[in-house]
């Protein structure tokens, strides 16, 4: 509910701080006195467009705060979270609205736009009078309300889910067909693309191996020539080595004759001997590990040079080639089989069809019976509201070629105001005082379903007797039992119905400007009031008297 409402240099209002409870909330008082610039203030706050002329003269701005004490799952919240809004707490809306013409919005003092403020407002207040009424005359809502009304929100339920299954399952066929469509063009392509990469049969990682392989025997091969030819100088028949032996073998027979002189030198050519036969052994190795066949090199360079031709031809690089292969075979696996799968995913679709029509069949006959039975609840309700000749019409039209996930309906709520005349939409055919007493019935037949936790009746009882006036006042009071209900009146019989009761005056301020005030009476002096508005500027014991018949006057 709202729980406050502040105002900051607004018209006439200079600063005001309103607190609220549940139940029936009346705003009275003389006309003029300030009761629409506070109604324009709320619906500042709840995201309504702003206007430069709402500033107090002499202000730079104005500003209007509303706070809403709403349950953790209200509808409001969600909006919030979703959002990225602070949610846990009270609900802050504030305005500022600037003489320049700009304004500025805040959610929980978070600055938001003013979709998002009106987004949030409209899940909190509803607004109805005479020549603003959004809330009920919307199209879009009529089949909330009935679904509502008639507790369907299970059967939508199901039916939501079963339209999601029908919508994806008609996805899937239609992606299926694109695709089955698409392959047969190119069934022949791809049936000799397949067989080239399946002969092919490409690996990943096998061109950067290849690559490797054919650098190492290149590289083996330029330099075994050099490997070859050293081997040749230490083996073969120029090799100094059995030369350099014997010569050895000479000196060391004549060591003795001249240890001196021929020792070391023994040594050092026996020392030359072992490392030149090292040598010659490590070149044999090296020899040996540098042969290959040829005729690898030849097989490595030609698979080598097939992948790249086919990674040219397919514009993709080699690694990606076996995925290509694979997904082409897909494709043509669904040509192959397609058929097959084409029929199953159309089964699917009828299955879903059919399930989707039988729920929103019962659902739209539910909801053809939950409109006969409002239609009853609130013509049981117009005689009362001087509408005794009027009639709500509830015009439901259904087409299973329309699905929805909100099933096959449109509904639209259409009145009557006498008999022989043609029904039409409410806001064509009602006048603002029938509007206004119209939407009434409804709110009370629909009690507190679909309804924002707050409602605003603005002079809805304009125009109307005391018996007409008696009759909304007992309405409003019996939905005040179930939602918060905020009025402006000018009716006693409305406001001796109330819970709470505020007086709008006019006021000069000590600068000698007029300023509008809000005055909270009290109960021990709410007869007076009512009195007041029974009588006018001289109240007499008779209006005392009818003041407290008013208000002591059951609830029925």
């Amino acid at each position: 509910m709202l729980s406050a409402l502040s105002i900051r240099d607004i018209v006439l209002i200079d600063k005001l701080d309103l607190a609220f409870s549940d139940g029936m909330t009346v705003l009275t008082g003389e006309t003029g006195a300030g009761k629409s610039i506070l109604l324009d203030s709320l619906s500042l706050a709840l995201g309504g467009r702003g206007d430069a002329s709402l500033v107090r003269h002499g202000e730079e701005r104005g500003q209007v705060t509303a706070v809403f004490d709403v349950p953790m799952d209200h509808a409001a919240r969600k909006v919030l979270q979703d959002n990225e809004l602070e949610a846990d707490s009270d609900i802050i809306l504030r305005r500022v609205q600037a003489e320049d013409g700009r304004t500025r919005a805040y959610i929980n003092d978070a600055p938001v736009s003013a979709s998002v403020l009106r987004q949030v407002g409209n899940c909190l207040v509803e607004v109805h009078g005479q020549h603003a009424d959004r809330a009920l005359v919307d199209v879009e809502s009529h089949r909330q309300l009935i679904d509502s009304f008639g507790g369907l929100e299970h059967d939508l339920s199901e039916v939501g889910f079963h339209y999601r299954q029908f919508h994806k399952a008609e996805k899937e066929l239609r992606a299926h067909e694109k695709r089955l469509e698409a392959a047969r063009q190119e069934a022949d392509y791809l049936r000799s693309s397949v067989d080239e990469l399946t002969a092919l049969d490409p690996q990943v990682d096998e061109e950067q191996e290849l690559a490797l392989r054919r650098q190492d025997m290149m590289q083996v091969e330029k330099i075994a020539g050099d490997l070859r030819e050293a081997f040749d100088t230490l083996d073969g028949h120029a090799s100094p080595i059995p030369e350099l032996a014997s010569l050895m073998r000479r000196l060391e027979r004549k060591v003795e004759q001249a240890p001196t002189f021929l020792t070391g030198v023994v040594d050092q050519l026996g020392g030359a001997l072992d490392q030149l036969e090292e040598a010659r052994g490590g070149l044999e190795l090296a020899l040996r590990a540098t042969e290959f066949d040829r005729g690898e090199l030849e097989q490595v360079e030609e698979r080598l040079f097939a992948l790249r031709a086919a990674s040219r031809k397919y514009s993709l690089p080699v690694d990606e080639l076996a995925v290509l292969r694979d997904n082409m075979a897909a494709d043509l696996a669904d040509v192959d089989a397609g058929e097959d799968k084409l029929q199953a995913l159309a089964q699917k679709v009828e299955e879903a069809r059919a399930a989707y029509d039988v729920r929103a069949t019962s659902l739209s006959l539910k909801r053809g019976n939950a409109a006969r039975a409002l239609e009853e609840a609130v013509q049981s309700e117009l005689p009362a509201l001087k509408l005794e000749r009027a009639r709500l019409i509830i015009e439901q039209e259904s087409d299973l070629e329309q699905r929805s996930a909100d099933g096959i309906d449109k509904v639209e709520f259409h009145a009557q105001t006498n008999p022989g005349t043609r029904p039409g939409p409410l806001l064509k055919v009602a006048s603002g005082g029938e509007l206004s007493r119209f939407l009434l019935a409804l709110k009370v037949s629909l009690a507190d379903k679909g309804s924002a936790p707050t409602l605003v009746f603005d002079e809805i009882d304009s125009g109307v007797g005391g018996a007409v006036a008696e009759a909304i006042g007992m309405r409003l009071a019996r939905l005040a039992q179930r939602v918060q209900v905020l009025t402006v009146t000018h009716a006693p019989q409305v406001a001796a119905r109330s819970d709470g009761h505020f007086l709008i005056q006019k006021a000069e301020t000590d600068m000698g400007t007029v300023a509008t005030g809000v005055r909270e009476i009290l109960e021990a002096d709410r007869r007076e009031e009512i009195a007041r508005m029974l009588a006018g500027a001289t109240i007499t014991e008779e209006a005392r008297a009818a003041a407290d018949r008013l208000m002591e006057a059951p609830l029925v």
